[in-house]
């Protein structure tokens, strides 16, 4: 009797293994007709994705578009990862805090020349440089300006001077001066949000000055050489471990390509790093799993302070919830970070999934939201059909 209930047991489980790998084949020819989709749509030039679906034991990686001289992009073809690289200063500062080298709440000023911050924060008369703490540079709630986007009381904002000057090399003192010359704080420390890069390039500053190395080696010492992201570096500063494929995909802010400006070394400790999907996820997979920090470190970083609709803003990452969005949607959450170029990576801890990658597209930032939440449409219905 054992031997016949065996003997049917094993065309039973043939069978269900068959069903689960037609299920798979389906997720990934919808995730691949999605994909080709969106890279069609107007203004699409080139374009990566990588998933790694823990829950059903699904991972691929996404590549479409060709260089200017046709070769085409590959999987592991690099990018400029624009505002995901604060999430590596946020992850560099929370190791230091492990080490005893600083806390969260600790003044910003400490950690500074005097030089530096002398002024920083000067809002109706009255000086609140000093009460701008570590905690309130990695969730925007210092109340400094923006130098990258902001309008500036004299001039103009970096983002229109990286232009006229596509050549300008910018050194991170630099940045602080063309900020310190031309802006002015929005409000008190610590009672609201503005998303802003001159608070992360106050942390890059604060890293080196504790390390005593530039924040290049310092990422390459702490973070890419420890996770083996050998196609990881910090754009125009340093070399990755290894030769990619092929070079950093072009960029495009609408029809105007601008990879090869080396004014967008003024993108530093807020985000000037180029990486590939593939070294993101190898990343954020770490992150999320105690690799890099401890749980209770990581918790701290997740001390979430309204951004703006369905979004949250913790220390280097962003929330998303997706019914705060659209209130249609189902209980999603994604955490991680967004970039101005439609750079993304984020981890769905409903579904166990991790999407990175880019769009190399400033005006389709939002239009890489609307991607992601497909996807996690995707992923929910083939898990609940599973």
């Amino acid at each position: 009797m054992k031997t016949r209930t065996i003997y049917l047991l094993f065309p039973a489980m043939f069978f269900l293994q068959f069903l689960f790998a037609q299920t798979l084949h389906t997720l990934e020819g919808k995730l691949d007709k999605l994909f080709l989709k969106t890279m069609s749509l107007e203004g699409m030039h080139q374009g990566v994705f990588s998933l790694e679906f823990i829950a059903l034991g699904f991972q691929k990686s996404w590549a479409f578009g060709e260089f200017a001289y046709r070769q085409k992009v590959q999987n592991d073809s690099p990018f400029h990862t624009a505002s995901l690289g604060k999430t590596f200063t946020a992850v560099a500062i929370a190791q230091l805090v492990e080490e005893g080298k600083l806390n969260f709440e600790d003044p910003m000023y400490r950690f500074l020349p005097d030089s530096l911050t002398q002024g920083l924060h000067v809002l109706d008369g009255k000086n609140w440089t000093q009460e701008i703490t570590i905690a309130h540079l990695l969730q925007h709630q210092s109340g400094l300006s923006d130098y990258f986007e902001d309008q500036p009381s004299l001039g103009e904002n970096m983002l229109t001077e990286a232009f006229e000057k596509p050549d300008k090399f910018w050194e991170p003192i630099e940045l602080l001066d063309f900020y310190r010359s031309r802006f002015q704080a929005r409000f008190v420390p610590g009672t609201d949000y503005h998303y802003t890069d001159t608070e992360y390039l106050l942390l890059g500053l604060i890293i080196e000055n504790l390390e005593q190395k530039p924040l290049h080696e310092v990422f390459q010492n702490r973070i890419f050489r420890p996770l083996e992201m050998v196609h990881t570096s910090m754009h125009l500063r340093s070399d990755p471990v290894e030769k990619p494929s092929t070079p950093m995909m072009e960029i495009y802010f609408g029809d105007l390509e601008v990879s090869q400006m080396i004014s967008l070394s003024s993108d530093w400790a807020g985000g000037g790093l180029q990486s590939t999907s593939k070294d993101l996820l190898i990343f954020m997979k770490a992150l999320f799993e105690g690799k890099l920090i401890q749980q209770e470190t990581f918790e701290q970083m997740q001390q979430w302070a309204p951004a703006s609709k369905g979004t949250n803003y913790g220390f280097g990452l962003m929330r998303w919830n997706l019914k705060e969005l659209f209130p249609l949607l189902p209980k999603l959450t994604l955490i991680g970070h967004s970039g101005f170029t439609g750079s993304y990576m984020y981890y769905c801890p409903e579904l166990e999934a991790y999407l990175t990658g880019t769009f190399n597209q400033s005006e389709f930032q939002k239009g890489s939201v609307d991607f992601l939440i497909k996807v996690l449409m995707e992923l929910k219905n083939t898990k609940a059909a599973s």
